[in-house]
């Protein structure tokens, strides 16, 4: 009788970072880490159709590179990522897996598609990492962009880069940075040219749980018992919890007009906080808020895909009052 060996789950890296934030750099020196008797295994995603980075690699044995052209498989069609996944795994039964997404990708998304159940058999998720340009932190026209805020808030291990080259006001920006994100309990390392050992990155993914509901004042309509119905489209309210903070968070449709005024007033007006961040299409063009204690910041920004809105808070409250204070602020909803 043939035996058939137990499926193994392969730990899995997710190596993420913004354009030209030292993705490629640090994966080379994890790369010379391998112990001789495993098989490593690296996937990486060009968003253009001719691929590069795999090139910059030397191929050796014991460690097998793929490369997914065209797109982001972060967000892009689920199949082809699938398809070459599921190739590689099986084909070079790797003891680890890199994935390095586009650096035009949104992490959040590639993790969430790879922590389904159906390749929990097959991957043991490690914690995300996002790789950041310490000598860029101060250029306000970059890390304000929301593909580079959706990087960081995905990670649990931050890698600043290039940190031989930072000024000044690029430490004072780092600085304020630890502070924005300090709810996510993240780890912070620093690296000059990628040298990060593999002791370092080796951590459990830790998922945000997140609780999609309708909105508050729609729930008081639900009868007692009845479960909640599957939300599906906008409008809608969320709640995270990630190492005893909670967030509450809304999703309101692009549409929905609000009073900047009286918007800012609620705003300002709340209590024992410890971020709110907010994108709100207004009377006075699309604004965003970024507050923390010790500074209210708000801007005209450009048109995003909805309104949004997340506070981050240290004890359990009700949300109900905000809410209605909130669609007070409307003007229109439609």
């Amino acid at each position: 009788m043939k035996l058939i060996p137990a499926i193994k789950a392969v730990p899995t890296h997710i190596i993420s970072g913004f354009l030209g934030a030292g993705k490629t750099t640090l994966l080379k020196y994890l790369l010379t880490q391998k112990p001789e008797h495993e098989v490593w295994a690296v996937l990486m995603n060009e968003f253009g159709q001719i691929g590069v980075d795999q090139h910059m690699l030397t191929q050796t044995e014991g460690y097998e590179v793929k490369e997914l052209l065209g797109g982001c498989l972060c967000c892009s069609s689920q199949l082809p990522m699938q398809i070459a996944l599921s190739r590689l795994i099986s084909e070079t039964q790797p003891d680890r897996l890199f994935i390095e997404p586009t650096g035009l990708g949104h992490p959040a998304q590639l993790l969430e598609q790879l922590t389904e159940p159906h390749w929990q058999q097959n991957i043991a998720m490690q914690a995300l990492i996002t790789v950041v340009d310490g000598s860029r932190l101060h250029d306000e026209a970059w890390s304000k962009q929301n593909l580079y805020t959706d990087q960081l808030k995905a990670a649990q291990i931050m890698i600043i880069s290039h940190v031989d080259r930072m000024k000044s006001v690029d430490d004072q920006a780092l600085y304020n940075l630890k502070n924005e994100y300090q709810a996510y309990q993240q780890t912070w390392l620093m690296s000059t040219q990628g040298e990060i050992t593999l002791e370092q990155i080796n951590l459990p993914y830790s998922g945000i749980k997140r609780k999609i509901q309708p909105l508050l004042h729609l729930q008081k309509k639900i009868a007692v018992g009845q479960s909640l119905p599957e939300i599906k489209q906008l409008p809608y309210h969320y709640v995270e919890t990630a190492q005893g903070y909670s967030i509450a968070g809304w999703k309101l449709p692009k549409r929905w007009l609000f009073d900047f005024y009286p918007l800012l007033d609620l705003l300002c007006e709340q209590q024992n906080w410890l971020r709110i961040k907010g994108i709100f299409y207004t009377n006075q063009g699309w604004k965003t808020f970024n507050f923390n204690p010790s500074q209210f910041n708000y801007q005209s920004t450009e048109e995003n895909i909805d309104n949004r809105i997340e506070i981050i808070v240290q004890d359990q409250r009700d949300w109900q009052l905000f809410e209605e204070q909130l669609f007070k602020c409307q003007l229109k909803s439609d």
